[in-house]
């Protein structure tokens, strides 16, 4: 029993709007739900991802109006990628930040990958990393309903960075807990820091890896818009996402049991550094309550949700997106 890699990665967004043009229209990915913060049912929650919105491919948000900036540091999760096929699509994807005018950095190696850092107006702090024919996780199914050629299309999410005060206890928990396999380092790129540890788990690739990064010099994060809010990792069935809410239990770790959501089972937890982990099922799927053609066209509701929908959507501003 292992988790098969990434299965999501959740941050906080103050402009629904601009967030999702610069996701579907400069990014190219697909918006898969239109749905609200199960939470926070007043708070729109939109998940971006591959033309099938596959598991392994989603990155979202939760829409917070007036949300204030991120003050970045420890206990964080700093930084999310997303998978490219190609170097060459990181040369496309260079050419193209420049004439949009997206604030982006120059090819670099990470954990031996080609990588191009970038950042949305908000601040978000994202990687694009070359899968390079590299073994691993298979890649999502590339979104061409847009200008961006199929060849240098997003597939899929990448590495995540963790940045805490101390490694060991979040090493401990990777391993010891979750299963993960510590692969090596490499060096960081922000100065004379420690280097940054690897960790992979299922058929491991980018699809699979969290990148542990010690930073004893910053103060804790203050999490606001483009901050990431949590990561899920992919449990394949409903099957074994029972064995795993009895083995994060027997941790004692506090936790919140299974959580419906309707598209998948969820468990959530904070390792001890204080960053939120989430174990997800691969099933349902998005497809669960609308047909694949035409997934996050509308506003869709989990069954329990549903018999409040007019309260709710009264409660939502509109929101301008096509």
């Amino acid at each position: 029993m292992e988790l098969l890699g990434l299965h999501h990665v959740s941050l906080l967004t103050a402009k629904a709007e601009e967030n999702y043009h610069f996701f579907t229209e400069v990014l190219g990915m697909r918006l898969v739900k239109k749905t609200v913060n199960q939470d926070n049912t007043s708070s729109y929650h939109l998940f971006y991802g591959d033309a099938e919105g596959n598991p392994g491919t989603e990155i979202t948000f939760f829409d917070i109006p007036g949300l204030g900036r991120t003050y970045e540091g420890i206990s964080s999760i700093s930084s999310t990628s997303l998978r490219v096929p190609t170097t060459d699509s990181l040369l496309f994807w260079q050419q193209r930040f420049s004439s949009l005018d997206v604030k982006h950095g120059k090819i670099e190696k990470r954990a031996n990958r080609d990588s191009l850092s970038f950042e949305d107006s908000e601040g978000t702090k994202l990687i694009l990393v070359a899968d390079n024919k590299e073994d691993g996780v298979s890649p999502g199914v590339p979104w061409v309903k847009t200008d961006i050629p199929k060849e240098h299309a997003i597939i899929g999410l990448g590495p995540v960075t963790l940045t805490v005060k101390s490694a060991p206890p979040t090493a401990t928990i990777l391993t010891n807990i979750l299963g993960f396999r510590h692969l090596g380092s490499y060096p960081s790129l922000k100065g004379d820091f420690p280097a940054i540890e690897v960790y992979a788990t299922g058929k491991g690739g980018s699809g699979a890896e969290v990148h542990l990064e010690t930073r004893p010099d910053l103060p804790a994060e203050k999490i606001g818009r483009g901050g990431v809010h949590h990561v899920a990792f992919r449990i394949p069935n409903e099957e074994e996402f029972n064995h795993w809410v009895q083995r994060v239990r027997q941790t004692r770790l506090p936790n919140s049991g299974e959580v419906e959501r309707h598209y998948f089972k969820a468990l959530y937890f904070r390792e001890p550094n204080g960053i939120l982990f989430e174990l997800s099922t691969d099933t349902p799927g998005f497809t669960v309550d609308e047909p694949l053609e035409s997934m996050g066209e509308k506003l869709a509701l989990p069954p329990f949700l549903e018999p409040k929908r007019t309260e709710i959507e009264a409660s939502l501003r509109p929101l301008e997106i096509h």
